[in-house]
């Protein structure tokens, strides 16, 4: 008995609707990408290992899928190596590439390697599936998109500013309401920790403080107390976490928080230039929210940090999130490269989407209209026609045998197809069409300009 077919874990299918409804997410983000100058880019789908292994984690390492080599690998594996059972080094051994991890790494990469191509301030967006080795849930897939803008070449917070312009702008089209930007930056975190005498356990800080939202105030006091930051410590961090009012009143209470760190004080000028000026351009739909708990990743962003959330009636994680890092590309040897970058979580902004039922009913890939088969001269009359109507850009399809017409007329009917049009012995000899509308089930005889008329409408 053969075997049932299946897909791994972590991967989908996605049928006619879905695919329609993900290009109209996908354009909307590309049109706006071109609209603020960025430029695309495309990398390949797999890299030499030596280009993403280390740069994302222990953890991170693990998740990246391995491409084992061509021919007979295990050859090149002495019997010691293969007896010690170490996956790690057998694997270095036998595996010389991987599946892209994200795509800022080999974004990094592509500048490092095509700099004396480039034109610095370089922007580039990039519309590309990356793989990871996952556990799946809802929300979270093994083979995924990512939708990235990045910046590099320029230290200008305008760039920022340019950032959430840009989230606005593209939630706007969608015409998904109630987004919330938040916005943090590296350098206050650091200077927190600074304030608070705790420079040395900076990560185990903002770990705990990313959490708030997730375990409160005590709990996060609780996992600080666990890495050893200290009562005194937590006592100086109170203020932190009331910390409410406008952009400007949260970073006036800052301000007196971090006066005595340089660097901390450094974060809060670089927020304030960016939250002045989004107040002095408006934004259209979103709105920009500070948010200090926020930490998103800090061995890799250095400046301000970004993450977009959901409106509060959908159960969904951030649908977005970047941020300024000032040496990426010191990973391959360009120092002093800075750069800043955004991300769209497409996945999540569908199914979003989808919960709100905001995609429009003209997103589909289907035919305008189908015209039914009723012999060998008919369907020459008819090809006449579609072939006009394709040249005027309108979509539409013979079907292809002529069979039964309840046949016919159902076929249209699964496939959502709006219109079905008749030409028959009477509509040839007239010179006409038959056009019926699959919802009301009115007929109306038209000739072919007309035809044209009604669906390019």
């Amino acid at each position: 008995m053969s075997k049932k077919p299946s897909i791994p874990k972590g991967t989908r299918d996605f049928n006619p609707e879905e695919v329609s409804r993900r290009n109209y997410i996908f354009n909307t983000i590309k049109e706006t990408f071109s609209l603020y100058g960025f430029q695309p880019i495309e990398t390949p789908s797999f890299e030499n290992s030596e280009t993403l292994m280390g740069k994302y984690g222990e953890e991170g390492d693990r998740l990246i899928f391995k491409i084992l080599n061509s021919g007979d690998y295990l050859s090149k594996v002495d019997d010691k190596l293969y007896s010690e059972k170490d996956s790690n080094k057998i694997t270095s051994t036998i595996s010389e590439k991987a599946l892209r991890y994200d795509l800022t790494v080999p974004f990094a990469r592509y500048v490092v390697q095509h700099q004396n191509e480039i034109t610095f301030p370089f922007k580039r967006y990039q519309i590309q599936p990356v793989w990871r080795a996952d556990r799946p849930q809802k929300g979270r897939f093994r083979e995924f998109f990512q939708c990235d803008a990045d910046v590099v070449g320029s230290t200008s917070l305008w760039q920022e500013v340019e950032f959430v312009q840009l989230y606005d702008a593209v939630f706007s089209k969608l015409n998904l309401k109630g987004v919330t930007i938040k916005i943090n930056n590296r350098k206050i975190l650091s200077g927190i920790a600074e304030t608070i005498g705790a420079e040395d356990k900076l990560i185990d800080f903002t770990v705990a403080l990313d959490k708030l939202d997730k375990i409160g105030e005590e709990g996060v006091k609780k996992e600080m107390r666990e890495k050893g930051i200290s009562e005194d410590a937590l006592q100086k961090l109170q203020p932190l976490f009331s910390l409410n009012g406008t952009a400007s009143e949260q970073l006036k209470k800052l301000k007196a928080l971090l006066s005595n760190s340089k660097i901390g004080i450094q974060g809060v000028e670089e927020l304030e230039f960016i939250t002045d000026n989004i107040e002095t351009l408006g934004l259209q739909t979103a709105s920009l929210q500070i948010d200090v708990t926020l930490a998103r990743g800090l061995n890799y962003y250095t400046g301000a940090i970004f993450e977009v959330s959901a409106p509060k009636e959908v159960n969904m994680g951030s649908i977005g999130g970047g941020g300024r890092y000032d040496d990426l590309t010191g990973i391959f040897g360009l120092k002093d490269m800075s750069g800043v970058g955004i991300s769209f979580g497409l996945d999540r902004i569908y199914l979003v989407l989808e919960e709100l039922n905001l995609f429009p009913e003209t997103v589909s890939d289907n035919s305008k209209a189908l015209f039914i088969n009723f012999g060998e001269k008919e369907a020459l009359y008819a090809m006449k026609a579609i072939s006009k109507l394709r040249i005027a850009g309108i979509k539409a399809e013979l079907y292809p045998d002529a069979t039964k017409m309840g046949k016919q007329m159902g076929y249209a009917d699964k496939r959502n197809i709006a219109f079905a049009i008749l030409a028959g012995e009477k509509e040839m000899e007239a010179q006409s069409f038959t056009l019926k509308n699959m919802k009301s089930g009115e007929q109306t005889q038209m000739d072919f300009s007309e035809l044209e008329t009604f669906l390019k409408n």
